[in-house]
């Protein structure tokens, strides 16, 4: 046990110590890589992939005080595992203090996982009595079904599943459908300017009006990770009343990623969303990607898997979302 680890402890021989930059970015990819096999993790996943270290140093500098809420677990000299701690604020005004751990399966099973997870939630402790947030704090942590391991601990530590994602791939972006159908009169589409990115944020942030557990996205946020090469959106004269969002992922240059389709409440059952899906898609193509993902909620109410799966896309992975009370 280290002294930046108060009260964790470990097995004799492994230590923690905190995260110390650009030196720890290759080791802690090799520990994802190392864990691929075991976890049956999917490498180019839109919802948790297997990173590169120019990836886990990117999301790494965009944590808040990175050595002190992303921790190391270290045998031998070497890297075993690691911990990570974010949070954000959603909708209802609940913070999520959302931690998440890696460790090699070789050494597992001997208490390390369990005392990773306690320096996570004694960590976001400190920072909930920091950040004066403990009225609407609660714990969180991911893991996929594929990751055993991982769903077991958070179980048994008292955590409770509150909802899950599935992930659909594309496997062959050559062999997009036509669209099948008109659009309705006075239904036009085309591609998505600066001048359309409020229009285009409050139709996204709309559509999640009546969602649960979704985050707060200010649209400075939407503004600053705008990559508008493959939107498109619908028109109703002057009206926007639906974006596809899609985009080239950056470290994997033939997967595109369907990161958005929202229509306006009113305007469903119409065929825009199909129309808008496959023009996204196409989009998708003619930037170089061969294959397409995308992500949904399992307790989707509007029936959008038969329309991505109508189109060619084939579920992947699900993905769990588990939380537990501060207290």
């Amino acid at each position: 046990m280290s002294d930046d680890a108060p009260g964790q402890v470990l097995p004799v021989g492994f230590v923690f110590r905190p995260y110390r930059g650009d030196e720890d970015h290759g080791p802690m990819a090799a520990v994802r890589l190392g864990c691929a096999e075991r976890d049956r993790t999917d490498a180019h996943s839109v919802v948790e992939g297997l990173p590169t270290a120019a990836e886990i140093a990117e999301s790494s500098a965009e944590l808040e005080e990175p050595s002190k809420n992303q921790i190391l677990v270290v045998h031998d000299g070497s890297v075993v595992g690691y911990s990570t701690i974010r949070w954000r604020q959603e909708r209802d005004d609940t913070w999520l203090y959302l931690h998440r751990g890696y460790l090699l399966p070789e050494h597992r099973r001997q208490g390390i996982g369990s005392a990773m997870l306690s320096w996570a939630e004694e960590r976001v402790r400190q920072l909930v009595k920091q950040h004066g947030t403990a009225r609407t704090a609660v714990l969180g942590a991911n893991a996929a079904a594929s990751a055993q391991d991982a769903t077991a601990l958070l179980l048994a530590a008292g955590y409770r599943r509150v909802f899950s994602l599935v992930e659909l791939k594309l496997g062959d972006l050559q062999q997009l459908p036509e669209p099948g159908s008109e659009l309705p009169a006075g239904i036009r589409t085309g591609p998505i300017g600066t001048s359309h990115y409020r229009a285009a944020w409050r139709t996204v942030v709309d559509s999640y009006a009546d969602t649960g557990f979704t985050q707060k996205w200010a649209f400075q946020d939407f503004v600053h990770t705008a990559d508008p090469a493959c939107w498109r959106a619908a028109w109703n004269g002057q009206d926007m009343v639906g974006v596809a969002l899609c985009s080239i992922r950056r470290h994997h240059h033939t997967v595109g990623e369907v990161e958005e389709l929202s229509v306006r409440t009113d305007q469903r059952r119409l065929g825009i969303g199909r129309v808008l899906l496959l023009d996204g898609l196409r989009s998708l193509r003619e930037q170089g990607a061969t294959t397409a993902r995308l992500f949904t909620g399992t307790a989707n109410p509007h029936r959008s898997y038969d329309l991505y799966e109508s189109v060619g896309f084939r579920r992947q992975n699900e993905y769990v979302r588990y939380r537990k009370p501060l207290a």
